[in-house]
């Protein structure tokens, strides 16, 4: 346990979270340490990586909705959800905040319009394609170092070594989008340091 929390100090100390992030990870650190806190599993229910793991998860960092009309999507969060409405660029897309994280609303490119297939005589008539799709999730990690992640992702043969990082997100922005097993669109992102990559070579 001090161990985890003398890392979690250095991460604040060395800009890699705010105050906020830092008190939310020492409660859930706390919350882990009680006995009987974590379900009890067996260990073929969850195997452990040969290696273990590579990175260690905080939080979500955003959720990114392809939509119909995006005032609908904005308009329902923020009423329903208490959402608060960032970003909006009036034409296709705004961020809708939520504790540390954000729901990005935008109208979806390309709409799939294709119409539904006949079902066989006696069946339900199968479902016509969806016009709305979640487009990729992103999750942050700890400690992020750009070209750590890189090689990871490609020892693990998740990228090529051109993988170049996605800075979209604002200044010491750093991540990578790379697929699943089942093809999701992955974002790992982090914030990067001083001496990160994605800063040094500006």
């Amino acid at each position: 346990m001090e161990h985890i929390i003398a890392k979690l100090l250095r991460d604040f100390e060395n800009g890699f979270m705010n105050r906020r992030q830092l008190i939310q990870s020492l409660a859930l650190a706390a919350t882990a340490a009680v006995p009987g806190a974590a379900l009890a599993q067996s260990p073929a229910a969850a195997p452990v990586p040969p290696h273990g793991p590579a990175f260690k998860t905080v939080e979500l960092d955003h959720i990114s909705y392809q939509v119909k009309d995006y005032r609908v999507t904005r308009d329902f969060y923020a009423d329903l959800m208490g959402m608060e409405v960032a970003n909006d660029n009036g034409r296709n897309q705004c961020e809708l905040k939520f504790g540390n994280s954000l729901l990005l609303a935008r109208n979806r490119r390309q709409p799939a319009e294709a119409p539904a297939s006949p079902a066989p005589s006696g069946a339900a008539p199968s479902r016509p394609a969806p016009t709305s799709l979640v487009d990729h999730i992103a999750y942050r990690v700890y400690s992020w170092d750009t070209e750590q992640v890189r090689e990871e992702l490609v020892r693990r043969g998740l990228a090529k070594t051109t993988l170049r990082p996605d800075t979209g997100g604002g200044p010491n922005y750093s991540s990578f989008h790379v697929s699943d097993p089942d093809g999701f669109n992955l974002q790992i992102s982090g914030w990067a340091g001083p001496n990160d990559s994605v800063n040094t070579k500006k």
